[in-house]
């Protein structure tokens, strides 16, 4: 019998602790994190943001008026550079035009007008705009990622292969929706992900979830 999301949050809860997450200084700090986090992994970003801050550049104005070549070469480390200094500076340019410069202008539309507007940006899916929703705008917007579509299949929570849309509705329906479990939830399944249910060689008979994993079980028999 698979746990239920309370459960397995739980359970999460118990093995790694509150995870406080995410690393940032700030709301913006935080968008450009989701959006340099892209098809790369943290600590390549972390590179990124320094060099960001050493050039005393990590602001909505700064990235608007940089040339192009000099925000390529600052956020290099995070991997496909070029496309990723093209979204950067076209989310500041529309923060500009459309909201004076301004965050908390753009935090004012409720979640659903939030959402949708940063969904019409350029290279911003599913996953980044709910990062920016959850982390940055402080709204309960579930965030799903890959370690969250593996996990709840192999424990058998959802059946066959599921989309992002269908999978954030099953949190958004079964859980509270209070930003601080999102955020805490979301943070555990990356730990998860990263320590024990991996992609290729899991760790399945360390894993505090083995005693209600089906594909954990499944692997540890003699």
């Amino acid at each position: 019998m698979p746990p239920s999301l309370t459960e397995l949050f739980e359970k999460l809860h118990v093995h790694f602790g509150p995870q406080q997450w995410w690393p940032a200084d700030s709301p913006f700090e935080v968008i450009v994190g989701a959006i340099l986090t892209q098809n790369t992994n943290w600590t390549n970003v972390e590179k990124a943001i320094a060099n960001l801050k050493q050039a005393d550049a990590l602001d909505i104005e700064s990235i608007t008026s940089l040339p192009q070549e000099k925000l390529e070469e600052l956020i290099r480390p995070s991997g496909f550079f070029r496309q990723k200094a093209v979204r950067l500076k076209h989310f500041t340019r529309v923060l500009i035009e459309n909201y004076d410069g301004h965050l908390d202008r753009l935090f004012a539309l409720d979640n659903d007008g939030l959402r949708t507007t940063l969904l019409a940006l350029p290279g911003i899916g599913p996953e980044t705009a709910d990062s920016i929703l959850l982390y940055a705008a402080d709204r309960p917007s579930f965030v799903v990622d890959a370690y969250t579509h593996r996990i709840l299949e192999r424990l058998g929570i959802q059946q066959g292969k599921q989309n992002y849309e269908q999978t954030r509705s099953l949190f958004m329906r079964k859980l509270p929706a209070e930003t601080d479990v999102f955020n805490e939830y979301h943070a555990l399944i990356v730990q998860l992900g990263k320590q024990f249910c991996r992609k290729s060689k899991p760790r399945c008979s360390d894993c505090p979830l083995l005693s209600c994993c089906r594909f954990g079980n499944s692997t540890t028999k003699d």
